[in-house]
């Protein structure tokens, strides 16, 4: 790259004329001839700073409504002449084309007026800039000679670099350029994808995935310690992770917020007040209440071992009689939709404790849309499973029908295998989880550590699998650990011998006809 470089022009065409005046006024003092186009050249004027009109060098007026106004070759030869060939200086010169050497440009609000409510589609596209990007993108393409400005927040710092060294340095013209080519591209995008959604039909897989996402933060670590990680947010958010409010404690890690985003989704399941002990993005405990303190502590109950380190989840405002019990014991966060005073209060206690509030009456309930997961080389793109199960959707099919609050229980169990990795066996008894086997290899050995975590109370259960129940061993688990009613999808080969054996046993069966594997 070349070094300084000695401005002389500066082209000046913005919509949002935040800062303008004074970036100009300092220009004029640096020496710079100031030219400009309508609304932007008015406002200068009013403003005292003396400007040039680009018509005066095009020879035209602006045309069609303002929508021509620099799309001509003495503005664009201005710019994109490299000032090292002497070819390109030559044709400059006999051309009577004026050196312009730094452009300041902004594009019309399109992303703004889009979305405004009762917008006709005509004013819309009215805001698709053409000249504005064409602008950016010259001046940016030849960065060696041009500074191009897109963004106010680098107004002071361009400014104050010219009137300490008289010039731009070439990294900073290298970094301006790449920012105004961001620039650009993220304003293609709005476009693009605003009009798909408003003038043809959205392919659910389309041919190409164009994805755009903002850094939130940078996370404390990722996985493991050694390695580092940052969290990118979506421009229209739902209620997650990355809208709550941190009220204290740690920065997130990697880590943390895949198992806050766990408690999230999995609290969105229950309507009545539930409460979520998440650990290595598997539940470990869950349970509805009267009130946020018993349902945690009914909760904390189904596996006092598992849920220490966890994070914590609850669907109400949180008040000082559960932080209390809550600040008893190791979390490394908690997260729900308000915390009153006097459960701040109690919190405080454990300084390292992330609290994360959703909002009061944020909705919570779960989101359709579609998920994402890379892979080395490419990425996977889903459904979002937002579905949900009632009790009309539940095909009895043994000889004893479940009773109404097996059938609760039932439907609570399987609201929770929703949420748990797969294989996964969930155990129930009175809207609370008791036992939960996850990640298993086979089926049965997640049965196994699911009663083995329930210990005495699975007599009385109920039981949920994620995938259908393959071979008879599973149901003899829950025979043995006396569990009443088992839900699952259905659809083994073997369905009429687990079914028999089901029956034989007074264990009350339902199919899904779905399943819910989570890997």
């Amino acid at each position: 790259m070349s070094g300084h470089v000695t401005l002389k022009k500066a082209l000046i065409s913005v919509s949002d004329k935040t800062g303008i005046v004074r970036l100009s006024r300092g220009l004029r003092e640096c020496g710079f001839e100031i030219l400009s186009t309508g609304g932007t050249a008015k406002l200068l004027r009013d403003n005292g700073v003396t400007v040039k009109e680009v018509s005066e060098i095009t020879g035209y007026p602006e045309l069609f409504g303002g929508r021509v106004k620099t799309l001509h070759p003495s503005i664009y030869g201005g710019i994109l002449a490299s000032r090292d060939n002497p070819e390109h200086m030559r044709q400059l010169k006999e051309h009577n084309m004026p050196e312009i050497d730094i452009v300041i440009a902004n594009l019309y609000p399109f992303r703004d007026v889009s979305r405004k409510e009762g917008i006709d589609l005509k004013d819309i596209i009215e805001n698709i800039d053409i000249g504005g990007p064409a602008l950016l993108r010259a001046a940016a393409k030849n960065y060696r000679s041009v500074t191009v400005i897109v963004d106010s927040a680098d107004y002071d710092k361009a400014l104050s670099e010219l009137k300490e060294t008289g010039g731009i340095s070439a990294d900073v013209r290298a970094r301006l350029a790449i920012k105004a080519f961001q620039h650009t591209s993220d304003y293609d995008y709005y476009i693009s994808d605003y009009l798909e959604k408003v003038i043809s039909q959205p392919e659910k897989f389309p041919s190409t995935l164009r994805l755009r996402l903002d850094k939130v933060m940078d996370l404390r670590y990722g996985e493991n310690p050694h390695q580092s990680a940052a969290l990118y947010g979506k421009e229209e958010r739902q209620v997650s992770v990355l809208t709550a409010c941190k009220i204290q404690g740690k920065s997130l890690s990697y880590n943390n917020v895949l198992d806050l985003d766990c408690v999230k989704n999995l609290l969105g399941e229950f309507e009545g007040i539930t409460s979520v002990i998440i650990k290595h993005m598997n539940p470990c405990g869950v349970a509805s209440g009267p009130n946020a303190l018993e349902a945690y502590t009914r909760a904390y109950e189904c596996d006092t071992a598992s849920a220490y380190g966890g994070v914590i989840g609850i669907n109400c405002e949180v008040d000082r009689e559960a932080a209390d019990q809550i600040s008893q014991r190791f979390y490394e966060a908690i997260i729900a939709p308000g915390f009153d005073e006097g459960a701040l209060q109690a919190l405080s206690r454990k300084k390292n404790l992330t609290i994360l509030d959703l909002g009061k009456g944020a909705k919570i309930a779960p989101e359709g849309g579609m998920e994402m997961r890379d892979v080395v080389g490419g990425m996977l793109l889903q459904e979002r499973d937002s579905s949900s199960m009632e009790e009309s959707r539940l095909k009895s099919v043994t000889s004893r029908k479940p009773s109404a609050g097996e059938i609760r229980d039932l439907i609570f169990a399987w609201k929770v295998a929703k949420h748990t990795k797969s294989n996964a066996i969930v155990l129930v008894k009175g809207e609370r989880t008791i036992g939960i086997g996850a990640g298993q290899m086979s089926r049965v050995d997640s049965a196994k550590v699911a009663i083995a975590k329930a210990g005495s109370k699975t007599r009385g259960s109920c039981m949920a699998s994620d995938g259908f129940i393959p071979f008879k061993d599973t149901v003899e688990e829950a025979m043995r650990a006396g569990v009443t009613a088992i839900i699952q999808p259905g659809g083994s080969i073997r369905d009429r011998e687990v079914i028999q054996l089901a029956s034989e046993n007074d264990i009350a069966m339902v199919f899904t006809g779905t399943r819910c594997f989570r890997h």
